[in-house]
């Protein structure tokens, strides 16, 4: 993620309004969350970093099926989730599930994780090397600064075999966890968004996935990553978020049903992501159990 603050003000005037023209839904006189709950004006959904082609397409299919969207382009991962929970977005979708509870903890929110969309996996990559094999001993490895995606760099470089972590690692595992004289690299933390460009000063870097095209990197260069089809890798299942009691709108669970199923924009999604990134379809309930599993075991580390 940049280091650069953007107001949400800042982040909604750069929006990407890509809206359809047609239908808006009605505002619902029923308690919140109805199942017939409904929205005024466009679905508001917020991405981080914005900017993929794919949106388009996933706006005009809900056009579509009468439901129209604004896609709203967002520079920093902080930024979505505050956004929905203020009212200023409807939906985001930018996270996996780990993440949604580092917020929820840290800000004492209730988000849910309205409804999958993929994994992806989280990859290695190197301007020096080609094979993780010959990355030098003492070498430094730069991983996110992000609690959620920090965690499970390490575990990634664990697997790798370039660093062992005490009592095998965990999703909240830090670099203070790494076992020095059983590992052949160092770490240094640096915001998401910066590490493909930080790779000529370092031996290697993690980088996500929103990161590794925009970066100049290619997938197919990684040295590495875990495996989208790992029982350890759900809780990384990115997710449309929504406030709490919008979980039964019938508008917004077709926005997933949609992300999940349009053949259309499916292979407009494909086009752009590659084969990296594995569709997966949870349901609410798995979903909700994940979640507040990943909310426990964050609490827990602070105490």
């Amino acid at each position: 993620m940049s280091v650069k603050k953007r107001s949400l003000i800042a982040a909604s005037v750069a929006a990407l309004a890509i809206a359809a023209t047609a239908l808006t839904g009605c505002a619902s006189d029923s308690a919140p969350g109805a199942d017939d709950a409904q929205t005024e004006g466009p679905v508001r959904i917020g991405v981080v970093p914005g900017g993929q082609p794919y949106w388009e397409t996933f706006v005009e299919e809900a056009e579509k099926e009468g439901i129209e969207v604004e896609i709203v382009d967002f520079s920093e991962y902080p930024q979505p989730n505050p956004a929905v929970s203020a009212g200023d977005l409807d939906l985001n979708q930018f996270q996996h599930i780990i993440y949604l509870a580092t917020h929820n903890v840290d800000a004492d929110d209730d988000l849910v994780a309205l409804g999958s969309t993929v994994v992806y996996p989280l990859n290695l990559f190197s301007s020096k090397y080609t094979d993780v094999k010959v990355i030098p001993e003492g070498g430094t490895i730069a991983i996110p600064n992000d609690e959620s995606n920090r965690a499970r760099a390490l575990l990634v470089l664990q697997k790798l075999g370039l660093l062992e972590l005490k009592d095998g690692g965990s999703a909240t595992s830090t670099p203070d966890d790494i076992v020095a004289d059983k590992s052949r690299v160092k770490v240094t933390e640096l915001a998401a968004d910066i590490i493909p460009a930080s790779l000529p000063d370092v031996d290697g870097g993690i980088v996500n996935n929103d990161f590794v095209e925009l970066g100049g990197l290619d997938f197919k260069d990684s040295l590495g990553s875990d495996s989208a089809d790992d029982a350890a890798v759900e809780p990384y299942t990115n997710i449309f978020a929504a406030r709490a009691e919008d979980k039964g709108n019938e508008t917004y669970l077709k926005l997933v049903d949609i992300y999940q199923n349009n053949e259309t924009f499916q292979a407009a999604l494909k086009d752009y992501v590659g084969e990296g990134a594995v569709s997966v379809k949870l349901s609410q309930d798995d979903l909700a159990k994940l979640l507040a599993d990943a909310e426990d075991s964050y609490r827990a580390t602070k105490g």
